[in-house]
């Protein structure tokens, strides 16, 4: 038995995910905005960034599927089951997600302490009786990583053989889906413009050719190595991708109607309201973005602690802490794009067309939503993804000073932050930093090969965004 839970972070990302369809079906329906679009996924980097960064946004909505399971019963002192008289269920604290079930394998098989990657001993060393009966130092056999090799000497061959055997059985089903939509494609008229759909089967491909890999080979292996504490690092760094999905999107919809609405007053209307819009991000500007994060998150700890009644689990203290701490960034980042979008709605303040509309009498409301903001939006969607990678790399920052989301919450600030005595140890233990700084840097940089693209496609001055 389980019972479903809904946080409040779960509840947002649903209400972005059906925004995204709901954004899609109505693109449908606008020729223009269709054109343009259809032409950042016809070019190959804008089509294989997107296909990585739908993959992440994946992982997060499985990650944001919560329940709680049934408690086992007890048993009485006579041996005999004890329930509740009126039969009630009693639930774990443990807040666990669908992600979790499909990583089952990763989670449930701990160590005592540091291993390194595909290793089948521990990291340090322990006292262990020798054959002889005498205590010595040596490095002991992992409890769950290796187990199944009897001989040191099978180790680097067999992960070749699950390897070649993973990759077999993941890339014949591939192949044969590429061959039927390729024979389904063919059978249709061709377009003036196709996808370029050798990129998106390659992308597609490596990506559940590596999903298969480390399903498969995470019943054998700590493919990441563990952590102090024995956990393993992969999981760990793959749970970590909502956090920084949805830290990185929600942080940017609370900065875009603050810049955007403030921008384009202060450019159209000018005056006492372009002089208090500019007081307001001057001053903003004037204190340290890092001081006023973290004081405005101590404030939110300190909250928390006087109210524990209003936070009855684990998991809803970290989640109502990671909101506020969206709230904050988003709150606290929005000057710059500010800036932007009065510079350019000064500059298309003044040109013909806007002048022609004042003089037959159209409203203020009008010509913004019909000639300024048309012209603003390449500025727009290109901050909302800079923003979006900008704020996926200062949750790393804050949780690194101890300022981010909850020690508690998976996220790859807190393995850099945790990661730090771990670079002075010698050997180093590299692989947690590894981890988060590898699947960062891809969802950075897809963010930001994306932004690209989609900045030539909406740019007015370009090409593309004459269509």
């Amino acid at each position: 038995m389980f019972q479903p839970m809904l946080l409040w972070s779960d509840i947002l990302i649903f209400i972005l995910l059906f925004s995204l369809i709901a954004f899609f079906i109505n693109l449908s329906r606008n020729p223009v905005a269709r054109a343009r679009w259809r032409h950042v996924f016809t070019t190959r980097i804008g089509s294989g960034a997107f296909i990585v960064i739908v993959f992440y946004v994946l992982i997060a909505v499985l990650d944001s599927l919560h329940f709680r399971t049934a408690l086992p019963p007890v048993e009485g002192g006579d041996g005999a089951v004890a329930q509740e008289a009126d039969g009630t269920v009693h639930y774990s604290q443990d807040v666990r997600s669908v992600l979790d079930i499909i990583l089952h394998d990763l989670d449930s098989q701990d160590e005592k302490t540091y291993s390194a990657p595909f290793a089948l001993y521990s990291f340090a060393k322990e006292n262990q009786e020798s054959d002889a009966g005498y205590v010595i130092r040596a490095f002991p056999r992992l409890e769950h990583g290796g187990k199944h090799i009897v001989r040191d000497e099978e180790h680097v061959l067999d992960i070749w053989v699950k390897t070649a055997r993973a990759i077999g059985l993941t890339i014949l089903p591939c192949l044969l889906v590429i061959f039927l939509h390729s024979a389904w494609r063919r059978r249709k008229p061709p377009v003036e413009h196709p996808l370029p759909w050798t990129v998106i089967y390659t992308t597609l491909t490596i990506l559940v050719l590596l999903c298969g890999w480390v399903l498969n080979l995470s019943q054998y292996y700590h493919i990441l190595g563990t952590d102090k504490v024995g956990q393993d690092v992969l999981y760990q760094s793959i749970k970590a991708i909502r956090t920084g999905v949805l830290i990185g999107t929600l942080a940017t919809l609370v900065t875009l109607p603050l810049a955007v609405v403030l921008g384009i007053s202060a450019g159209y209307f000018k005056g006492k309201i372009d002089d208090v819009v500019q007081y307001i991000y001057t001053t903003l500007n004037s204190i340290p973005g890092i001081l006023l994060i973290a004081a405005s998150v101590l404030l939110i700890d300190v909250y928390i602690e006087t109210n524990p009644e209003q936070f009855k689990l684990i998991s809803e203290r970290a989640d109502f802490k990671f909101i506020a701490l969206c709230f904050i960034l988003g709150v606290t980042s929005w000057t710059g794009l500010c800036r932007l979008l009065r510079a350019e709605t000064l500059k298309l303040s003044q040109l013909e067309y806007v002048q022609a509309a004042h003089a037959f009498g159209v409203g203020n409301w009008r010509i913004i939503f019909r000639h300024i903001l048309p012209n603003v939006n390449h500025i727009i969607l290109i901050a909302l993804v800079l923003d979006f990678s900008a704020f996926v790399l200062a949750e790393a920052v804050l949780s690194y000073i101890g300022v981010g989301v909850d020690p508690s919450m998976a996220s790859w600030g807190n393995m850099i932050n945790e990661a730090r005595s771990e670079l002075a140890r010698d050997p180093v233990v590299w692989w947690s930093v590894s981890a988060a700084f590898i699947l960062m840097f891809v969802l950075v940089l897809a963010a930001n090969l994306f932004s690209d693209r989609v900045r030539d496609a909406f740019d007015p001055r370009s090409v593309h965004g004459r269509v």
